[in-house]
Parts: structure tokens; C-alpha cells; sequence
């Protein structure tokens, strides 16, 4: 076991290096700079002079070749832990991300185990009991939750919350909480607001799960080791959780690898329509100005999340599946 995971962390390395490499092309690949596109917001109050812009290009090591520039932001990382300057607020990208990835991984998580907790009992009781008023009903609910936009279902909950009960909406704190220190009340105040976010961005996975266990149960329940089992008189609590759901759950951990960069990536939109501290928004804005350290570092952090979650779901199934081999 101890070789598997070596060996999955040694194939990690490559796989992130590649990454980077292709996350600092892409987004340098839209015509011009950071520079071109403030220059741009600013025609209308007269622009910035060629002088300023070329000191401001040299500041920046904006003038140097691409490949310069990639290696001082990647090297910067490695050996130093600076991810870089975002150019827009002219502050360290350090400074500017933590809080917000807390924010966003915190969410993302809890999300995870709504999604888990919700799809799989569900998915269970719709295999179990197939064709059954349950199943109709949650095979309708899932289609909802597929079909239904992330940002709609947050309008249309920010509006009941609103408009029935009170509640102030946008943010995941009250308005006079936003800079105060943390006590029991702000931590009580967090949790109302905070299971709005984790049931819109947890819907569409949820939605997809039950449909995935659903299949891969009824794929499972009429196989000859099912019925040879309940022919030698196990009950069917224990003979179900012990064989075709055990089974089942391989494809249903596997999602793990896709899910969590879901997450945080799938929470841009949700995050700007709720106003959350996350790092939706500003990964949104610093791609729209071409902040590249700003973008480039938010987009290798979810792509690492990517391979993290990937190795997380391998050793998972490798684990609950002897007939998966480490060779």
C-alpha cells in the first residue's frame, strides 16, 4: 500500500507541473496584458501615457519574454512560497487568497458531506424500492436539481428566506457581524446563512449521485451472490449493506476525483449572486483584468485540488476493494 501511494504522488508531480504550465498559456493568451486592459478602463479620463505604461510594464516584468515570466512565478512558488503581485490590488497574492480559500474549502467540504449524506440513503432507497412513489419522487427531485441552474435556485431561496421568514441574505454573515471579532452569537449568526450556499452548490451533485447509485445498486442486487446469500437466510438490512452496497460505493467514491474541484470551481456564479467571501469572485475579476499571478495561482490551486481528490478516491477504492491491486 505504502508503494501505491508513492508511486501516485510521484505521478502527481508531473501531472501538476503540466498543469501550470498550461494554466500560465492559457491565460495569456487573450490579446495584450494587464497594462492594455487598464489603459483601456481608464480612455475615458484620458488614459495612461506611454512613459507610464512602460515604467509600470518593466515594474511588473510585463515586458519580458513569457517563458521569464512563467519561470519567476513558478520558482517564486516552489522555493519561497510567493505565488506572486496581483497587479489590481498591488498586493502579494499571499495576502489576497487564504481567507478566502478557507472560506471556499470550508464550504466546499461541507458540501461534500451534505452531497454524501443526502445522495446516498437516497439512492438506496430508490434501488431498494424501485418503481415505488419514493423512487418517482426522488428520480423527479433529481431531475430538478440537474436541470436547474446553481445561481436560479440561489435567487429563488435568497427571495424565500427574504420575503418569509426574515432573513437578511447575501454574505454568510449578518451585516453587523461583517467586521466584528468572532463570539457565539456571530458563530450562530454563521450558521444560518451558512446552509444556504452548501444546499445550492450541493444540489446538482446530489442530484447526479442518487441517479449514479441508484444504477450501480440495481446492477448489483440481482447478481448470484445476492440471491445465494439470501437463500442461506441473511437478513436483508445486512446482507445489503454488506455486499451490493459495499459494491456499489466504488463508482459513488471514484466521483470524489471530479467533485471537489466542482465545488470550488461551480461556486463562482453562486458566490457573486451571494455575496460570499470565497474565491469565485475574485477568480471571476482577476480574468476579466488579466491579472495573471492573481488568476494563475487560483487556477493551479484547484487543479492541485483535482489531483489531491483523484488520489484521495484511488486510495479510498483501493482500500474498500481487495480485488483492486496495487501493482
Amino acid at each position: 500500500m505504502l508503494g501505491y501511494i508513492y508511486r501516485r504522488i510521484l505521478y502527481m508531480i508531473p501531472t501538476v507541473f503540466l498543469v501550470s504550465i498550461v494554466t500560465f498559456l492559457i491565460i495569456q493568451l487573450p490579446p495584450g496584458d494587464y497594462l492594455d486592459t487598464l489603459a483601456a478602463e481608464l480612455s475615458d479620463s484620458g488614459g495612461l501615457d506611454t512613459g507610464t505604461l512602460e515604467a509600470l510594464r518593466d515594474q511588473y516584468g510585463l515586458g519580458q519574454p513569457m517563458y521569464v515570466q512563467y519561470y519567476k512565478w513558478i520558482t517564486g512558488i516552489l522555493f519561497h512560497g510567493d505565488f506572486g503581485l496581483s497587479f489590481e490590488k498591488n498586493l502579494p497574492v499571499n495576502d489576497l487568497i487564504w481567507d478566502r480559500l478557507g472560506w471556499t474549502f470550508g464550504i466546499s467540504l461541507l458540501t461534500l458531506l451534505f452531497i454524501w449524506i443526502t445522495a446516498l440513503p437516497i439512492g438506496i432507497y430508490s434501488a431498494v424500492r424501485k418503481y415505488s412513489f419514493g423512487d418517482y419522487a426522488a428520480t423527479f427531485f433529481g431531475f430538478i436539481g440537474l436541470a436547474v441552474p446553481n445561481f436560479l435556485l440561489a435567487l429563488v431561496m435568497m427571495y424565500v428566506a427574504f420575503k418569509y421568514f426574515g432573513q437578511s441574505v447575501g454574505g454568510l454573515v449578518s451585516p453587523e457581524y461583517i467586521d466584528a471579532p468572532w463570539t457565539w452569537d456571530k458563530f450562530v449568526d454563521l450558521l444560518k446563512h451558512i446552509w444556504m450556499p452548501i444546499v445550492v452548490v450541493g444540489t446538482s451533485g446530489a442530484a447526479a449521485l442518487i441517479r449514479i447509485m441508484r444504477a450501480n445498486l440495481l446492477d448489483e442486487l440481482y447478481r448470484p451472490y445476492v440471491v445465494t446469500a439470501r437463500a442461506k437466510g441473511m437478513s436483508e438490512f445486512q446482507l445489503l449493506m454488506k455486499y451490493p452496497v459495499r459494491v456499489a460505493l466504488n463508482p459513488f467514491i471514484s466521483t470524489i476525483g471530479w467533485i471537489l474541484p466542482t465545488l470550488v470551481s461551480g461556486e463562482i456564479i453562486v458566490a457573486v449572486v451571494m455575496n460570499l467571501p470565497t474565491t469565485g469572485p475574485m477568480l471571476l475579476r482577476a480574468l476579466l483584468v488579466q491579472d495573471m499571478y492573481l488568476a494563475g495561482s487560483l487556477i493551479l490551486i484547484v487543479s492541485l485540488l483535482t489531483v489531491l481528490g483523484t488520489l484521495v478516491s484511488d486510495l479510498l477504492l483501493a482500500w474498500i476493494d481487495p480485488r483492486i491491486r496495487y501493482q
